[in-house]
């Protein structure tokens, strides 16, 4: 049930990243909330395995912090890198007449 309240609230916190990025429009509304849930819960469970107890506090702050992290870094990456492939592509098929 933890495991829950902590990918909930992973998600919340991840869909507040996408508005500290400006080229939101290079990428989906669910995008960062989708992977925040996903990297918190593969966190928390790998934390779990590896004997982390789930009342304890570092679980709760490496759960929730890992997910917005990751989307931080994605967010720095994804939108230069989609504007190139825009651009990209819109050369080859320019030149495809």
């Amino acid at each position: 049930m933890e495991m829950l309240f902590a990918v909930l609230l992973a998600t919340g916190l991840s869909l507040g990243v996408r508005y500290v990025f400006r080229g939101r429009d290079t990428f989906g509304s669910a995008m960062f909330p989708a992977i925040g849930a996903a990297v918190s819960a593969v966190v928390w469970a790998g934390l779990t395995w590896l004997g982390w107890p789930f009342d304890g506090g570092w679980i709760w702050l490496v759960s929730l912090a890992s997910g917005p992290i990751v989307c931080l870094a994605i967010g720095l990456l994804l939108p230069r890198r989609r504007q190139k492939a825009d651009a990209d592509l819109l050369a080859t098929l320019s030149r495809a007449g």
